[in-house]
Parts: C-alpha cells; sequence; structure tokens
C-alpha cells in the first residue's frame, strides 16, 4: 500500500464541503487539519468529517511540518496568494478551479511551484470523464489524423449564481471573482479542450462578453453583479488550429451543441459522445458504450482509478503511483485565453498573447485581509 497523504484544507465553503467529501472516498487521503476564518463553521465542518485540528489562521496550519499537501478552496482572488504562501512552506498544492483572478497572478502560482520543486494541481474535472479518455484514446491512436478545428461550450439557460437562485454574491463580484461564466464554467469546457489539442500556444484572441439577460433589480442591487453572463471568444493556436468558444450563464435558447475536436481524418463530439469518420464514399457516424469501456479500463489497466478525478489523481501523483497531468500548465493557458477575451472586449480588437501578458495586473487579496 502506497503512504497515506495527510492534507491540511483551506476554506470550507460550498466547494470546500464538496472537496471534504471526495477525500473520504479516496484510500490513502487524510485530511488532519483545516483552517477558516469562520471558527463556528470550522469546527462543524471538522466534526461532520472527522478532522481532528481547526485553525482560524491559516498560518498555524502552514507552519506544521507533518502535513504534506494543502487543498486551497477560496475565491479567485485568494488562489495565487493562498497557493504561493502553501508551496513556499513546502506544501504540494491543490487549487480550485479558476487556477487565479488573472493571468498574471497564475504565472506566478506556475513559477513559485516550479522555483519549490512542489506539485500544482488545479481542479480540472473534466479532464476525468469517461468521454475525454475515450477522446483522448482515439486522438493518441491518430484516429483523427491532424487536429486544426474545436469549439468549446457551456450551456445555462438561467443559472447565474446568487441572482437565479444559488451560491453568494461573491460569485458576481469582479472583486472576489475576477469573472463570470468564463471562469466559472468557461475553465472546464477550455481545459478540456486544450488538454486534448495538448495544449498549445496561444497566438492571437477575439473575444466578445455580455450582460444582457433582465435580473430583478432588487437581487442585482443586492449582488453587486458586475460580470459577464455569456462569453465568446475565437482563438488562433501554434499549429495551425482555430478554437471557438461560446459560455453562458443566462441565455434565451434551449442549449447548445457540445464541444468538439475535428481533424483531417475523424472529428469526436463529447457531448452526445461520438465519433465521425468517412472511408471513401462511406460516412460513419459512431457512438460509443463509455460505460463498458470504463469497466475495461478499470480491469485491465494498471492504476485506472488513478483517473477517476480531479482529486484520485492528485493523490495517486503524490504516491508516485502516477505521473502529474499538466493541469496547472493547462489552466494557465485557460487564464490566457479568458483573459484575452475580456482585453479583446474591452479594445474592440483581436490581441496577442504577448498583449495580454503584458497588460495583465494582479488582482490578488492579501491574505492579511482574507
Amino acid at each position: 500500500m502506497a503512504e497515506p497523504i495527510r492534507i491540511g484544507f483551506i476554506g470550507v465553503g460550498q466547494i470546500g464541503k464538496s472537496h471534504l467529501k471526495t477525500y473520504q472516498s479516496i484510500p490513502g487521503a487524510q485530511v488532519v487539519a483545516l483552517a477558516d476564518i469562520n471558527e463556528t463553521e470550522g469546527r462543524r465542518v471538522a466534526e461532520e468529517y472527522k478532522i481532528p485540528d481547526v485553525y482560524t489562521d491559516f498560518r498555524d496550519l502552514l507552519r506544521r511540518d507533518d502535513i504534506d499537501a494543502v487543498d486551497v478552496c477560496l475565491h479567485n482572488n485568494l488562489h495565487m496568494p493562498m497557493t504561493v504562501a502553501a508551496l513556499e512552506a513546502g506544501k504540494h498544492v491543490y487549487c480550485e478551479k479558476p487556477m487565479a483572478g488573472t493571468y498574471i497572478d497564475a504565472r506566478v502560482m506556475l513559477e513559485t511551484a516550479k522555483a519549490t520543486g512542489k506539485q500544482l494541481s488545479i481542479q480540472l474535472a473534466t479532464l476525468y470523464s469517461n468521454e475525454t479518455k475515450a477522446a483522448r484514446t482515439l486522438i493518441d491512436a491518430g484516429k483523427l489524423g491532424t487536429l486544426y478545428h474545436a469549439r468549446s461550450t457551456g450551456f445555462r439557460r438561467r443559472g447565474r449564481p446568487y441572482v437565479d437562485g444559488y451560491g453568494t454574491a461573491q460569485f458576481v463580484q469582479k472583486a472576489v471573482s475576477a469573472g463570470g461564466a468564463l471562469y466559472d464554467m468557461g475553465v472546464y469546457h477550455i481545459a478540456n479542450i486544450l488538454y486534448l489539442l495538448d495544449n498549445p500556444q496561444v497566438l492571437r484572441v477575439s473575444g466578445k462578453t455580455y450582460q444582457e439577460t433582465d435580473i430583478d433589480p432588487t437581487r442585482r442591487e443586492k449582488s453587486g453583479y458586475n460580470v459577464e453572463e455569456l462569453g465568446m471568444g475565437f482563438v488562433r493556436l501554434e499549429g495551425n488550429i482555430a478554437f471557438e468558444i461560446i459560455e453562458a450563464w443566462a441565455i434565451h435558447l434551449d442549449n447548445f451543441e457540445g464541444s468538439y475536436v475535428v481533424g483531417n481524418k475523424g472529428g469526436i463530439r463529447l457531448s452526445p459522445f461520438g465519433y465521425y469518420t468517412s472511408d471513401g464514399d462511406l460516412s460513419f457516424d459512431s457512438t460509443v458504450n463509455l460505460g463498458e469501456s470504463n469497466y475495461r479500463w478499470h480491469q485491465l489497466r494498471e492504476n485506472a482509478g488513478a483517473y477517476d478525478g480531479p482529486q484520485q489523481h492528485w493523490i495517486a501523483a503524490l504516491q508516485d503511483r502516477v505521473p502529474l497531468l499538466p493541469t496547472a500548465e493547462i489552466a494557465l493557458n485557460t487564464m490566457l485565453i479568458s483573459e484575452a477575451i475580456y482585453l479583446s472586449n474591452a479594445r474592440g480588437e483581436e490581441v496577442t498573447a504577448e498583449e495580454v501578458a503584458t497588460a495583465s495586473k494582479s488582482t490578488a487579496i492579501a491574505l492579511a485581509t482574507a
């Protein structure tokens, strides 16, 4: 049996509780301490999940030399300072998505991980879906040929945090969340496509964002809503690849088509999953029994369970059972694209990756005020 990984947990809000529940099902994952500024809630959660130690100051948790890794589950603009503090304290870090509030902050996180020699993983759940595994299998086998076009989509009819009935107002306040639909949902879909494309370099981006769907006036005022509900982008990637993006928290439509990747020999749509190819005059539209495939993967492949989800994978990587997927690098590229869409929208023109890197400013919240 692999050695257990002792985890310190920072932030026990809505998403944090989801992380804690997942750890309970992962052999070798031991959450031994948590930190939250709300001591009452921290102690309640610690009792529920049988976590021995509770702190209101995260620094007390980071000082412990018996903690191997830290899970950062805070609002977006706290990701960078907390992750950097944990890495510099000698801890591996698993951080909730998006990677940070801005590209420059995310880059600092990755640079710090490399400088300290610690592993940094970002919560990108879509990389571990059966659809993504099947797509990766077909791409790696050359069934799509040379990849040249992709699209990522995310759809909600009415799913804006707080104003549409769930979550807190912080999710729609730029000072805390740094972004809207692109940062909340788009991260998953954009990162998933970048992973399937082998995370190519971003060259240029044209983007547009909107906040147009009506909101109840009282909820609008109480929420301080100032982020986008709809984000769109056209991305030019190295290797002659064109990448389209559309993400909606709220839109008057019934749905969007699912994300896809196409090459000169075949194409894949992720949801519903389909594989499309041709042989002479014959065109093939294929489905895949993903349940059967998942069963065989687990029966026949070593450490298949290490790819059941982002937390399962992180623990397996820390136990040296599998190499860590480059989630931090993919998440950083995702941040670059998202911020490029914002910058393009503000300027009304296409922007280069270099322009985004130059224009990016930190939105990190000082930990002393967290």
